[in-house]
């Protein structure tokens, strides 16, 4: 994590003060909604959303209240979905944790949820930042429709190359876009720069889920985690889809089949990873994916060069280029 240190030099103070804010918005008078959000903030993960939303603040103009309440209101909104997606998911583990309903059931879980939607929304409305609300509900909103999306493609199968980048840009990448758009409007950037800064995000968003479909195939020994788990979850990734382009009708048949009827079959599914891997879905995936980290950094290049700029370049490949 040397590396992640390092790129959040240039706003290390800020992040503390970003810190202070979060945990004052998630403040409740209930001691059991105390409990949980202070197990929330004990489980917290690397900071990258907040980390994208002050970077992005500062090469846009200067950091303020206003930037610290707007990676407040992403993070709050983005921690309220994660809970209830536990819920949705029955997932009994976050991050190397357990979940919130795996610890205070289901019923717990979503009402938690529910408050720090409220909280983000009323950290938004009682300071007057409706443009800062209205970027993160968008991106919300487009979050709900990739999922539903997915799942309703996951029932036939039938999904094209067009549609699943439509699906991950609405899943993935519109909240890391929402996060480079607030900070730039929190900073009291133009709508241009906006524009440019929420084109920067979703091209990294793009860039991440592509990179996360592709570890799905590669060898789980090299990367420390299991593969197969988009398979076994009938989700429909570019390598996969690489690979029915470019199979005879009969062979997509099969394909298909397995996906749908035999997904749970370890041995069927090591074999379709091997033949996603033979047909060049891999390579495929890796030459889209460079292809929107490049459009990433072209949308930067209208910035000047500085610390805080360089810092956002480098956090591009640290999100993209992990290993896990």
């Amino acid at each position: 994590m040397k590396q992640l240190e390092q790129i959040k030099k240039p706003v290390a103070a800020e992040l503390e003060n970003f810190d202070v804010v979060f945990r004052e918005a998630m403040r409740s008078r209930i001691p059991l909604l105390d409990k949980v959000t202070a197990y929330i903030m004990k489980t917290k993960g690397k900071q990258m959303r907040p980390l994208f939303v002050l970077l992005s603040a500062k090469i846009s103009g200067d950091i303020n209240d206003s930037t610290y309440r707007a990676a407040t209101l992403i993070e709050l909104l983005h921690t309220a979905t994660l809970v209830h997606d536990d819920v949705v998911d029955d997932s009994n583990e976050r991050r190397g944790f357990f979940s919130i309903n795996a610890l205070w059931k289901n019923k717990i879980a979503v009402l938690v949820g529910d408050y720090l939607l409220s909280q983000g929304m009323l950290l938004s409305l009682n300071n007057n930042d409706f443009q800062l609300l209205k970027i993160v509900s968008d991106a919300v909103k487009e979050m709900s429709e990739g999922e539903l999306l997915q799942i309703e493609k996951a029932r036939r199968l039938d999904v094209k190359e067009d549609i699943y980048f439509d699906i991950i840009q609405k899943k993935t990448a519109s909240l890391i876009a929402s996060c480079c758009a607030v900070g730039a409007a929190s900073a009291g950037a133009d709508e241009d720069v906006i524009g440019r800064m929420k084109s920067f995000g979703t091209n990294v968003g793009i860039a991440f889920q592509i990179k996360d479909d592709i570890f799905d195939f590669e060898d789980s020994r090299q990367i420390g985690k299991p593969t197969g788990i988009d398979i076994k979850e009938r989700k429909m990734t570019l390598p996969l889809i690489y690979l029915l382009n470019n199979s005879s009708w009969i062979e997509k048949r099969k394909i298909i089949n397995l996906v749908k009827n035999h997904n749970n079959n370890p041995q069927k599914v090591k074999i379709l990873i091997q033949q996603v891997r033979q047909s060049g879905g891999i390579e495929y995936a890796e030459s889209q994916m460079e292809k929107y980290i490049q459009a990433a950094h072209h949308d930067l290049s209208y910035f000047p060069e500085s610390e805080s700029l360089v810092a956002l370049k480098q956090l591009v490949d640290f999100t993209i280029k992990r290993r896990i």
